[in-house]
Protein backbone atom coordinates (compact mmCIF):
# COMPACT_ATOMS: atom_id res chain seq x y z
CA UNK A 1 0.00 0.00 0.00
CA UNK A 2 2.83 2.39 0.90
CA UNK A 3 4.50 1.58 -2.43
CA UNK A 4 1.28 2.40 -4.28
CA UNK A 5 0.94 5.72 -2.40
CA UNK A 6 4.54 6.67 -3.19
CA UNK A 7 4.10 5.79 -6.87
CA UNK A 8 0.79 7.65 -7.08
CA UNK A 9 2.31 10.72 -5.40
CA UNK A 10 5.33 10.69 -7.71
CA UNK A 11 3.23 10.36 -10.87
CA UNK A 12 0.70 12.93 -9.68
CA UNK A 13 3.41 15.52 -8.98
CA UNK A 14 5.03 14.79 -12.37
CA UNK A 15 1.67 15.25 -14.10
CA UNK A 16 1.05 18.46 -12.19
CA UNK A 17 4.44 19.88 -13.18
CA UNK A 18 3.84 19.08 -16.83
CA UNK A 19 0.26 20.41 -16.84
CA UNK A 20 0.91 23.74 -15.07
CA UNK A 21 2.40 25.55 -18.13
CA UNK A 22 -0.48 24.29 -20.30
CA UNK A 23 -3.10 25.34 -17.73
CA UNK A 24 -1.55 28.80 -17.35
CA UNK A 25 -1.48 29.21 -21.14
CA UNK A 26 -5.14 28.15 -21.50
CA UNK A 27 -6.14 30.46 -18.63
CA UNK A 28 -4.40 33.44 -20.24
CA UNK A 29 -5.98 32.73 -23.63
CA UNK A 30 -9.46 32.42 -22.10
CA UNK A 31 -8.92 35.61 -20.10
CA UNK A 32 -7.71 37.48 -23.20
CA UNK A 33 -10.66 36.32 -25.30
CA UNK A 34 -13.10 37.17 -22.50
CA UNK A 35 -11.57 40.60 -21.97
CA UNK A 36 -11.72 41.57 -25.66
CA UNK A 37 -15.19 40.04 -26.08
CA UNK A 38 -16.51 41.98 -23.06
CA UNK A 39 -14.93 45.19 -24.32
CA UNK A 40 -16.16 44.91 -27.91
CA UNK A 41 -19.59 43.29 -27.37
CA UNK A 42 -21.42 46.62 -26.71
CA UNK A 43 -19.88 48.08 -29.88
CA UNK A 44 -20.93 45.09 -32.00
CA UNK A 45 -24.40 45.08 -30.39
CA UNK A 46 -24.96 48.70 -31.47
CA UNK A 47 -23.42 48.10 -34.87
CA UNK A 48 -25.51 45.03 -35.75
CA UNK A 49 -28.56 45.85 -33.64
CA UNK A 50 -28.35 42.53 -31.80
CA UNK A 51 -25.89 40.40 -29.85
CA UNK A 52 -23.76 38.01 -31.92
CA UNK A 53 -21.88 35.48 -29.81
CA UNK A 54 -18.27 34.79 -30.70
CA UNK A 55 -17.50 38.13 -32.31
CA UNK A 56 -14.99 38.86 -29.57
CA UNK A 57 -13.29 35.51 -30.25
CA UNK A 58 -13.05 36.21 -33.97
CA UNK A 59 -11.75 39.72 -33.26
CA UNK A 60 -9.07 38.38 -30.91
CA UNK A 61 -7.84 35.86 -33.49
CA UNK A 62 -7.81 38.59 -36.14
CA UNK A 63 -5.92 41.06 -33.94
CA UNK A 64 -3.28 38.49 -33.00
CA UNK A 65 -2.84 37.52 -36.65
CA UNK A 66 -2.53 41.16 -37.73
CA UNK A 67 -0.01 41.81 -34.96
CA UNK A 68 2.05 38.85 -36.16
CA UNK A 69 1.77 40.12 -39.72
CA UNK A 70 2.98 43.55 -38.67
CA UNK A 71 5.79 42.15 -36.53
CA UNK A 72 7.27 40.16 -39.42
CA UNK A 73 7.78 42.95 -41.93
CA UNK A 74 10.26 45.83 -41.99
CA UNK A 75 7.77 48.67 -41.53
CA UNK A 76 5.94 46.79 -38.77
CA UNK A 77 9.18 46.22 -36.88
CA UNK A 78 9.86 49.95 -36.95
CA UNK A 79 6.36 50.68 -35.66
CA UNK A 80 6.74 48.15 -32.85
CA UNK A 81 10.17 49.58 -31.96
CA UNK A 82 8.62 53.05 -31.73
CA UNK A 83 5.87 51.74 -29.43
CA UNK A 84 8.38 49.83 -27.31
CA UNK A 85 10.70 52.80 -26.88
CA UNK A 86 8.76 54.47 -24.03
CA UNK A 87 8.26 51.09 -22.38
CA UNK A 88 12.03 50.60 -22.34
CA UNK A 89 12.82 54.10 -21.09
CA UNK A 90 10.27 54.72 -18.33
CA UNK A 91 11.86 53.48 -15.05
CA UNK A 92 8.88 51.56 -13.64
CA UNK A 93 7.75 49.97 -16.92
CA UNK A 94 11.32 49.23 -17.97
CA UNK A 95 11.99 47.08 -14.90
CA UNK A 96 9.12 44.76 -15.92
CA UNK A 97 8.99 45.01 -19.70
CA UNK A 98 12.70 44.75 -20.58
CA UNK A 99 13.36 41.41 -18.79
CA UNK A 100 10.09 39.95 -20.07
CA UNK A 101 10.88 41.01 -23.64
CA UNK A 102 14.36 39.51 -23.40
CA UNK A 103 12.95 36.19 -22.20
CA UNK A 104 10.32 36.05 -24.95
CA UNK A 105 12.86 37.01 -27.63
CA UNK A 106 15.24 34.33 -26.39
CA UNK A 107 12.69 31.55 -26.71
CA UNK A 108 11.01 32.87 -29.82
CA UNK A 109 14.16 32.40 -31.90
CA UNK A 110 15.96 29.09 -31.52
CA UNK A 111 19.15 30.86 -32.68
CA UNK A 112 19.31 32.53 -29.26
CA UNK A 113 20.67 29.24 -27.92
CA UNK A 114 23.45 27.34 -29.63
CA UNK A 115 23.48 23.94 -27.93
CA UNK A 116 21.87 21.87 -25.20
CA UNK A 117 24.57 21.01 -22.67
CA UNK A 118 25.21 19.55 -19.22
CA UNK A 119 27.21 21.41 -16.58
CA UNK A 120 28.19 20.82 -12.98
CA UNK A 121 25.87 23.20 -11.12
CA UNK A 122 25.17 24.55 -8.49
CA UNK A 123 27.97 22.60 -6.77
CA UNK A 124 30.45 19.83 -7.45
CA UNK A 125 28.82 16.46 -7.97
CA UNK A 126 25.46 17.94 -9.05
CA UNK A 127 24.72 18.27 -12.75
CA UNK A 128 22.19 20.47 -14.53
CA UNK A 129 20.89 20.92 -18.06
CA UNK A 130 21.68 24.22 -19.70
CA UNK A 131 21.82 26.09 -23.01
CA UNK A 132 24.87 27.72 -24.51
CA UNK A 133 23.86 31.27 -25.27
CA UNK A 134 24.23 32.79 -28.72
CA UNK A 135 27.25 34.85 -27.70
CA UNK A 136 28.74 32.21 -25.46
CA UNK A 137 32.46 33.06 -25.19
CA UNK A 138 33.57 35.52 -22.54
CA UNK A 139 37.20 36.63 -22.30
CA UNK A 140 38.21 37.00 -18.64
CA UNK A 141 41.57 38.44 -17.60
CA UNK A 142 43.02 38.59 -14.08
CA UNK A 143 46.51 38.61 -12.58
CA UNK A 144 48.11 38.96 -16.00
CA UNK A 145 46.46 35.87 -17.48
CA UNK A 146 43.35 35.47 -19.61
CA UNK A 147 40.96 32.61 -20.26
CA UNK A 148 37.84 31.97 -22.28
CA UNK A 149 34.65 31.18 -20.37
CA UNK A 150 31.43 29.72 -21.75
CA UNK A 151 28.15 31.45 -20.87
CA UNK A 152 25.42 28.90 -20.10
CA UNK A 153 21.78 29.65 -19.35
CA UNK A 154 20.53 27.23 -16.66
CA UNK A 155 16.72 27.11 -16.19
CA UNK A 156 15.76 27.04 -12.53
CA UNK A 157 11.97 27.26 -12.83
CA UNK A 158 10.71 25.36 -15.88
CA UNK A 159 12.20 27.43 -18.70
CA UNK A 160 11.46 31.12 -18.38
CA UNK A 161 13.49 31.81 -15.26
CA UNK A 162 17.06 30.82 -14.66
CA UNK A 163 20.65 31.87 -14.14
CA UNK A 164 23.59 32.67 -16.37
CA UNK A 165 26.77 30.91 -15.23
CA UNK A 166 30.26 31.03 -16.72
CA UNK A 167 32.22 27.79 -17.16
CA UNK A 168 35.63 26.72 -18.29
CA UNK A 169 35.14 25.11 -21.75
CA UNK A 170 36.45 21.76 -20.45
CA UNK A 171 33.65 21.72 -17.84
CA UNK A 172 30.86 21.97 -20.42
CA UNK A 173 29.52 18.59 -21.61
CA UNK A 174 27.91 18.70 -25.05
CA UNK A 175 24.92 16.48 -25.91
CA UNK A 176 23.67 15.22 -29.26
CA UNK A 177 20.21 16.69 -28.60
CA UNK A 178 18.83 19.73 -30.36
CA UNK A 179 17.89 22.92 -28.53
CA UNK A 180 14.20 22.17 -29.24
CA UNK A 181 14.50 18.71 -27.62
CA UNK A 182 16.29 20.29 -24.68
CA UNK A 183 13.42 22.74 -24.20
CA UNK A 184 10.97 19.81 -24.17
CA UNK A 185 13.03 18.10 -21.45
CA UNK A 186 13.05 21.22 -19.28
CA UNK A 187 9.34 21.91 -19.75
CA UNK A 188 8.47 18.32 -18.84
CA UNK A 189 10.41 18.53 -15.59
CA UNK A 190 12.87 15.94 -16.89
CA UNK A 191 10.23 13.37 -17.81
CA UNK A 192 11.06 13.65 -21.52
CA UNK A 193 14.75 12.88 -20.89
CA UNK A 194 15.85 9.87 -22.97
CA UNK A 195 17.26 6.79 -21.23
CA UNK A 196 20.71 7.58 -22.59
CA UNK A 197 22.31 10.87 -23.58
CA UNK A 198 25.15 10.75 -26.10
CA UNK A 199 28.03 13.15 -26.42
CA UNK A 200 27.54 15.74 -29.11
CA UNK A 201 29.82 17.86 -31.27
CA UNK A 202 31.16 21.17 -30.04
Amino acid sequence: MSSFKATFKQKFIAGLIVSIPAMVTVFLIIWLFGFIDGFLSPIYDRLFGRHISGMGFVTTITLIFLLGLIATNVIGKKVISAVEKPLLTLPILRSFYAPLKSIVDAFYTSSSFKQFVIVEFPRLGVYAFGFLTKENTVRYCADGSCQNLMAVYIPTNHLYFGEIALFDPKDVFYTDMSVEDGIKIVLSGGIATPAMLKEGKK
